[in-house]
């Protein structure tokens, strides 16, 4: 597919939906989960069928979410603070599991996209101002849609052990503030249970 069909397709729509806006970050999060699905031969999990493991909190992750069906709430998408635009996806069935991370010349830095994403930033850009940003930040993403795959990722079939399934047990009231905590997540302190902002 091109970025003219990716663009108008019901997934990319469903992407920008939840996502807000189309911006680089949401066309390589998009193009990663793309690519891992088809490298996994999977398709969206209703429940806990696929697990995703992220390395950032940037634009693409809530394409990989919307894609993938992976979320915090399913208990199988998992959040690791690297800073990077890695995407590791894994099928419970097939046990088997790619990791799609992007390569280094895929950010071209824009010195003026950068100075007006500063304004915007800042709320000193003028409408104009404003206008030249978004069209300059639709045709990168319009580039990183367009692209080859290879030529945006590096790409690995993995070994990995699967986290369990999400864990379902009852909540239990913090002996300090009330409020119902999973028993689990309760500490002892003083012969007391409590919850984590209690213990702080």
């Amino acid at each position: 597919m091109n970025a003219d069909e990716i663009l108008s397709s019901k997934d990319f729509k469903r992407c920008v939906d939840f996502h807000g806006h189309i911006c680089p970050g949401l066309a390589i999060g998009y193009r990663a989960a793309k690519t891992g699905l088809e490298r996994l031969d999977e398709s969206r999990a209703a429940d806990e069928e696929l697990v995703a493991i992220v390395e950032n909190n940037a634009c693409g992750v809530d394409a990989v979410q919307v894609l993938t069906g992976c979320t915090f709430g399913k208990g199988n998408f998992i959040y690791k603070d690297h800073g990077k635009q890695v995407f590791t996806f894994f099928g419970r069935k097939s046990g088997k599991g790619v990791r799609v991370a992007k390569k280094p010349d895929v950010s071209k830095r824009s010195e003026k996209r950068d100075e007006l994403f500063k304004k915007i930033r800042e709320e000193t850009a003028s409408e104009e101002e404003r206008k030249t940003f978004w069209e300059m930040h639709h045709q990168r993403s319009r580039e990183i849609l367009d692209r080859p795959t290879e030529e945006l990722f590096s790409i690995r079939f993995v070994d990995i052990s699967l986290p369990p399934k999400a864990v379902i047990e009852p909540s239990v009231a913090c002996e300090e503030c009330g409020e119902p905590t999973m028993a689990s997540r309760l500490t002892e302190e003083n012969g007391r249970k409590v919850c984590g902002d209690c213990l702080e």
